[in-house]
């Protein structure tokens, strides 16, 4: 199973704790299921406001399920954020 780097960027940051933490999980729906055990409460509100990059790239629209992640690849978490 692949691992990698999830990072927090601002209120996930905040809510996770931590600005980033190791996934094991061969889709971003598994490391997202992950986070939701590690981190109950307010980081799973604030994930359902948020967009993610893997490895750079959006993950746009797409089904989580379907989104795969690489060995050594990053998740990016971002919140909305304000301003330009």
């Amino acid at each position: 199973m692949p691992a990698g780097t999830i990072r927090y960027w601002a209120a996930a940051k905040a809510a996770a704790g931590t600005a980033e933490e190791p996934y094991t999980a061969a889709t971003l729906k598994e490391a997202l299921d992950g986070v939701r055990e590690r981190h109950p409460g307010e980081l799973s509100r604030v994930l359902q406001r948020c967009s993610f990059l893997i490895d750079g790239d959006p993950v746009g629209t797409r089904s989580h399920e379907t989104v795969r992640l690489a060995e050594g690849g990053t998740v990016e978490v971002l919140p909305p954020f304000a301003g330009g």
